[in-house]
């Protein structure tokens, strides 16, 4: 699974600064896309075809040789590997995984039963992040010679020192178990729109949630921290930016209409491939607080050896981390003008 993200972190890291054409740059991006899916379906057909037997893990040991020739032939386990492969990707394509070999339910849904809470859980945990992380950042930079932007800088190395899980059991520890002003797992009352079962909209989802989205955000608040300090003494020290003072302008409008917006660029890229880590990666964080997501979906597969939702799990993030690095790329366009569309030959 770890080098299945590598790969697509690679193909999907933005293209160098050139003037090119909307089209192209999308199109080049969407054949990137489809390579890196078509990857991480063979790791995952990988995982059906080399990591134990399926047909075993249905039959038991006790079945006799010919009632799992018939499983296999049923199965289509007995046909050439592009077969069976094609076969996988034409399923996959449509969602459709199979059954899980521990439930005995379609993995497709136990997926779209699980994904709400992920999605919810990173999508707070990432708010948090860039809501705090952004402005302590822009603060450390600007005042770095105070005692509040070295205690700042501090927090961010605990931050990044220290690992997810210990984090979520402190924050259990200091709030839940001490204190008893939070509880310490599960997602509390959920209210149903349609298919999809949120806890945003209780009070008491939100009490669910506020411990593990904290736990998951503070890696990813500090690291957006620290970079955008850096960014933003970077770009401080240009000679756009002492022009700027040298016409008048005050440091508000230095600050925040000219560095922060050259600050954000690279802030972008960091922001959108950390949203695929945080949905990817929240394993920790759901088994902590045993958060029903498909992290912990995952940990229980891969405990009983369920290749069909570890399979999916694997195509699943990486589709998302596809689909958030295309954004980003698009928004590129938006905050750099030097990616935005030129005519051919002009400059």
């Amino acid at each position: 699974m770890a080098l299945a993200l590598w790969l697509g972190a690679r193909l999907l890291l933005p293209l160098p600064y050139r003037s090119t054409s909307m089209t192209v740059f999308l199109l080049r991006r969407l054949a990137q896309g489809a390579l890196v899916m078509l990857s991480v379906a063979l790791i995952a057909f990988m995982l059906f075809r080399y990591v134990g037997d399926p047909v075993v893990s249905m039959v038991g040991q006790d079945a006799t040789p010919e009632q799992r020739a018939q499983l296999r032939a049923d199965l289509g386990l007995d046909q050439a590997f592009p077969v069976q492969f094609a076969r996988f990707v034409g399923q996959a394509v449509q969602g459709e995984f199979g059954l899980s070999l521990r439930q005995g339910r379609k993995v497709s849904a136990l997926i779209l039963e699980r994904l709400p809470a992920t999605l919810e859980l990173a999508l707070v945990a990432a708010v948090l992040a860039l809501v705090i992380g952004i402005p302590m950042g822009v603060y450390a930079a600007l005042r770095r010679g105070r005692w509040s932007a070295q205690a700042l800088m501090l927090f961010s190395l605990l931050g990044v020192s220290l690992p997810t899980f210990l984090i979520g059991i402190l924050l259990i520890l200091v709030f839940a178990v001490w204190l008893n002003w939070l509880p310490s797992f599960g997602r509390g009352e959920l209210v149903a729109l349609g298919h999809w079962q949120t806890g945003l909209l209780t009070l008491d989802g939100w009490r669910h949630l506020l411990l593990p989205a904290t736990t998951l955000s503070i890696f990813q608040l500090t690291l957006i921290m620290r970079l955008v300090r850096a960014e933003m003494l970077e770009v401080l020290r240009t000679d756009y930016i002492r022009f700027a003072r040298a016409r008048g302008l005050s440091d508000r409008v230095v600050h925040f209409r000219h560095a922060l917006k050259n600050t954000l660029v690279p802030v972008i890229t960091i922001t959108g491939l950390q949203l695929g880590s945080l949905i990817a990666f929240a394993i920790i964080t759901e088994t902590v607080f045993q958060w029903p997501g498909m992290g912990l979906l995952f940990i229980q597969a891969v405990t009983f050896a369920d290749i069909p939702v570890m399979a999916a799990y694997l195509c699943l993030i990486a589709l998302i981390f596809v689909v958030i690095n295309l954004i980003v790329d698009l928004l590129y366009f938006v905050v750099d003008p030097r990616l935005r569309v030129g005519k051919p030959g002009g400059h």
